[in-house]
């Protein structure tokens, strides 16, 4: 199972990005799909999840800012980030809670992190 994300890149403050992430390989069924976040010197934080009937959940930070979505038939989730500040600026990590068999149980997979910087 690979997740890959892609989507990252160098904006002004105010401006938006929007990433994108795909998992593929041996996929029975995919649980919760979420971003993340890792700024230099600093802990990776939550940003976003979805679940798979498309409940949502935010950081107080980016909440009315970022908006989260999920595309079950291509096995996607996305990011959309508008009105960056520079303290978004963070590698920013995808996560899906995954099922490779029926019998198999959840396991977390993380994707490859994409490059966000926002200047100002």
């Amino acid at each position: 199972v690979q997740l890959q994300a892609s989507g990252g890149g160098l904006v002004q403050a105010g401006g938006s990005l929007r990433l994108s992430c795909a998992a593929s390989g041996s996929i029975f069924s995919i649980n919760d799909m979420g971003w993340y976040r890792q700024a230099p010197g600093k802990q990776r934080e939550l940003v976003a999840t979805i679940t798979s009937g498309g409940s949502r959940n935010y950081a107080d930070s980016v909440k009315g800012r970022f908006t989260i979505s999920r595309d079950n038939a291509k096995n996607t989730v996305y990011l959309q980030m508008n009105s960056l500040k520079p303290e978004d600026t963070a590698v920013y990590y995808c996560n899906a809670d995954l099922v490779t068999a029926s019998w198999a149980p959840p396991y977390d997979y993380w994707g490859q992190g994409t490059q966000v910087t926002v200047s100002s």
